[in-house]
């Protein structure tokens, strides 16, 4: 119900107008702090939320290639990447995590939400607002009733508005809880952005070196197969083998060529896609390339399961998912409540500046109760679908935590039987390598044929290649392997529910760039990054690596 009253500029009246003026305003104060002192003892309507606690196993399945961490090593760092000791993919992943578009977008959500926050908030407290407005109104002179009044009137108004709806039932307090709780799961998206990012830098620039390593193969195999070439043409000259050779080893030299080519275009598009991720344009970045396939393999210890659940930013964005969906539960519940509203208006309206007189002032206050009677089952069915809206969120918690325990068992299957590959083809290597130099002697000596010859070179190459494509997609599960583990993230970093607001109530400064909070770092200057053009950083030591050298010796 709202209440109206305007005091009457009569002196006679005065006295019961202020009378009755006190006793409706003190009735409005004590209704008022009635409804403040309830608001402060608000009934929380959302449901006791508790986290799952799920029944994990004790240990990983299976045996890892790699040494068990010692106690100082018991986690990843979070520069995880400097494992495999390659001074160029440490400066790559800097930059990347310095400058990458996407990441710095995933930074600004974060800022949004806890924007999000404070906007929530706001209808805890009173709004306070001014009006101001004059204006000049002419009357025409066949207006009945006149009077002889003046066809001109002068009228100015100075209003002030103050309204606020006690929070009785928590609703908005839970909407607030369920911003926070948006902003926590942003900054754990954020996290998780970062950890896809560094991860994808580090398998393509793992690939990189593997294209690498396979173009130094092939040339130096496109050499030796040259050479053996002239010594087929020589044998063919002294009648010493028939024309078919000759053939083959043609055959044989260009189809290489060809396979050299296809490599040399792949390595191309993956060093494109290394300077996207590092915001590069591709025409001016540039990776010299290397000889060989050399990283240290890192020791990464893995934990045990039920550690997972705090180190995966994925599993801490779906536990906090499941958080707001238990806060929408309790803002359900509470539509099915009465809910209140205050306000009071007033101030002063006059011909000119005749404002000072109290007789001028003018003021309304009142209080509004809405109480749902029938709406055709609305509430209910919202509640409802806040219920089974929150039994989601925990299946997919659930399942999120399951897949994170797959991608674990994944990666620690996979560069254990890929260790144990690589070993075997390095000692195939060694075997193809005797057997190419005994077959080309043989032939040289007249008494093998070049088909045997050939035989042993593509099974020497092929085994080389094998070996380093072997060797690249281990390093590649070492890193999909870390970042299954989390990549040394701990949910700790998240910043807390007090953090994840941004502004306060007085607040004027700092409004451009928010406070950082967690580990969520946004450029606060990004025209910084507006420069395209900046090539790959300087290598350190990795550009005169040599090849394992092929015993040629038997060809001239």
């Amino acid at each position: 119900m709202t209440k109206y009253l305007t005091p009457s500029p009569m002196r006679s009246h005065n006295k019961r107008y202020n009378a009755s003026t006190r006793h409706r305003f003190t009735r409005l104060l004590k209704g008022a702090s009635l409804l403040a002192l309830v608001s402060l003892g608000a009934c929380d309507l959302a449901p006791r939320y508790k986290e799952p606690h799920f029944v994990v196993p004790d240990s990983w399945q299976g045996q890892t290639p790699f040494a068990k961490a010692a106690p100082a090593d018991a986690t990843l760092p979070s520069d995880w990447w400097v494992l495999f000791h390659d001074p160029l993919l440490n400066k790559l992943e800097d930059r990347a995590i310095a400058e990458n578009g996407d990441l710095q977008a995933a930074a600004e959500r974060f800022l949004q939400a806890r924007a999000l926050v404070a906007r929530a908030r706001a209808d805890l407290l009173p709004h306070l607002s001014i009006d101001a407005g004059g204006s000049d109104n002419k009357q025409s002179e066949d207006r009945l009733f006149r009077n002889g009044a003046t066809l001109v009137q002068t009228q100015e108004e100075y209003t002030g508005l103050a309204t606020w709806e006690p929070d009785i039932w928590s609703s908005i307090r839970n909407r607030v809880r369920i911003n926070r709780q948006a902003a926590q799961q942003s900054a754990a998206q954020f996290a998780m952005s970062r950890l896809s990012l560094e991860a994808e830098l580090a398998s393509d620039y793992i690939q990189l070196r593997g294209y690498d390593a396979q173009i130094a193969i092939y040339k130096q195999s496109i050499a030796y197969y040259q050479r053996a070439l002239d010594v087929t043409r020589t044998q063919l000259k002294f009648k010493a083998a028939p024309r078919l050779d000759l053939a083959r080893a043609q055959a044989q030299l260009y189809t290489t060529q060809a396979s050299l080519y296809d490599i040399q275009a792949a390595r191309e598009v993956t060093e494109h896609a290394i300077a996207i991720l590092t915001n590069s344009a591709p025409a001016t970045f540039h990776i010299t390339p290397v000889n060989t396939l050399d990283f240290h393999e890192p020791n990464i210890p893995t934990g045990v399961p039920s550690g997972l659940l705090q180190r995966r930013p994925d599993i801490a964005s779906a536990e906090r998912e499941m958080a707001q969906a238990n806060r929408a539960i309790g803002v359900a519940r509470a539509a099915f409540y009465p809910h209140f509203a205050l306000n009071a208006d007033g101030g002063f309206e006059a011909n000119g500046f005749k404002l000072a007189n109290l007789v001028n002032s003018l003021w309304t206050y009142g209080a509004q109760v809405n109480i749902p009677v029938f709406d055709g089952g609305l509430r209910r069915a919202e509640l409802q679908r806040t219920w089974s809206a929150y039994r989601e969120t925990r299946d997919r918690y659930r399942t999120t935590i399951l897949a994170a325990f797959r991608e674990v068992a994944d990666g620690l299957s996979r560069t254990n039987r890929l260790a144990l590959e690589k070993k075997a083809l390095e000692q195939a290597i060694r075997a193809n390598l005797e057997t190419q130099n005994m077959t080309m002697t043989l032939y040289q000596g007249g008494v093998g044929t070049y088909l045997e010859a050939i035989f042993s070179q593509e099974n020497t190459l092929q085994s080389r290649i094998a070996e380093v494509e072997v060797a690249t997609r281990l390093y590649q599960a070492y890193v999909a392997l870390i970042r299954s583990l989390g990549g040394g993230w701990d949910v700790k970093s998240l910043p807390t529910m007090a953090e994840t607001l941004s502004v306060g109530a007085l607040q004027f400064a700092g409004l451009h760039h928010p406070k950082q909070v967690g580990d969520v770092k946004a450029s606060e200057h990004p025209e910084a990054h507006e420069d395209l053009t900046h090539e790959a950083p300087d290598e350190i030591g990795r550009g005169n690596a040599a090849l394992r050298p092929l015993p040629t010796g038997t060809l001239p």
